[in-house]
């Protein structure tokens, strides 16, 4: 797929950017671990905020609307579940839309963007009366190019992740949104839980960066801890989307599988920036904090045996040790045959006052 020069390499969310040249921006994605419990997803949005996330992200599902009846009657057989059908604990774990305005204000009091992500065109109507600004198009919705294109025609920044799909799918979602819609983050994703580093695949990164260039790729991940999200920083992604729960050992099924906790999440973030600081820029130069340590340990053409004034130097007479003060190596060739000004005992740092040049 060939992107179009006039798309953005960088899209603001609230009052941040997410693209080139821009920190990571990192995503808490308390999905549905709060339970259906409003207080539980205050404690989750504070917990993310303390630990360094940028936006909370919940959910939002029409349950009627997203699972047929042959899903929604399926009985419920894992432990630690809320009901006893499929649609009973869906159900269970959907907040009505005060609950979501109040968190939005909560959230946003913190300093923080707040977002959902719709399963269904009955949840994106539900989220606008909610007013967030900002989309996530979950990994299951790639190939669901009717609901894409109606959340791209909201006009409002978009975060596509890719998992589960091949690159001409990908292409396919990615070109129904641009149809409507040129702000876009495309987030690379693997959606197995957890996901074992052997397949996670994170060069997949650069060839996403380059196919749907400019626009800003992320990573959304799924695997146990986050050293490979560390790693997906270091390659180029702009924005982070993880997981996020108070405790592991909470009812439900993404608590133990795929989420961090706050403590981890914290390390993430603070890691993740220590790295941005070690990336710098592509330009090779001399710090000045390197030149003390340069002039200490690099090398001077110094003087061999004792050299009396008129001395012709030749290769024999001189080596190579520090400090590094004095004339460089490279210049070996053009003092040979030169004369000595002045008279110099052996092991002396040579300087271009000691030669006639």
């Amino acid at each position: 797929m060939k992107t179009s020069m006039d798309l953005p390499s960088k899209v603001k969310i609230g009052n941040k950017y997410i693209g080139e040249n821009e920190p990571t921006y990192f995503i808490a994605e308390i999905g549905n671990n709060h339970n259906g419990d409003y207080y539980l997803a205050k404690k989750h949005i504070q917990a993310a905020v303390d630990a360094g996330a940028d936006a909370v992200k919940l959910q939002k599902r029409s349950v009627s609307g997203t699972f047929t009846r042959e899903l929604l009657e399926r009985a419920q057989t894992k432990d630690q579940i809320f009901g006893a059908t499929y649609g009973e604990y869906r159900k269970r774990l959907e907040l009505n839309e005060d609950e979501f305005i109040h968190l939005k204000r909560f959230a946003e009091d913190l300093g923080v963007t707040f977002f959902a992500t719709p399963f269904d065109k009955e949840s994106v109507d539900f989220l606008e009366k909610v007013s967030q600004e900002v989309y996530k198009i979950a990994s299951f919705d790639v190939t669901n190019i009717p609901l894409i294109e109606y959340i791209a025609k909201q006009g409002k920044p978009v975060i596509l992740s890719l998992g589960m799909s091949t690159m001409e799918e990908a292409d396919e979602a990615v070109a129904a949104i641009l149809k409507y819609n040129k702000q876009l983050i495309i987030m690379y994703c693997l959606s197995i839980y957890p996901t074992p580093e052997n397949k996670i695949n994170l060069l997949t990164i650069s060839l996403l960066k380059e196919h749907f260039s400019p626009l800003p790729v992320g990573y959304s991940g799924h695997e146990k801890g986050f050293i490979p999200t560390l790693a997906a920083v270091s390659i180029g992604a702009k924005c982070v989307e993880r997981h996020f729960t108070l405790n592991k050992n909470l009812p439900g099924p993404d608590h133990a599988t795929v989420s961090i906790e706050p403590s981890e999440f914290k390390d993430m973030v603070d890691n993740a920036r220590a790295i941005e600081q070690s990336l710098g820029t592509p330009v090779k130069k001399l710090w000045d904090d390197e030149i003390k340590t340069r002039e200490k340990h690099s090398k001077s053409i110094v003087s061999a045996t004792n050299l009396p004034a008129g001395t012709v130097i030749t290769e024999e007479m001189i080596i190579c040790k520090s400090p590094g003060y004095g004339l460089k190596p490279k210049m070996i060739q053009e003092i040979v045959g030169k004369r000595i000004k002045i008279d110099i005992p052996a092991d002396t740092v040579l300087i271009e006052d000691h030669i006639e040049f």
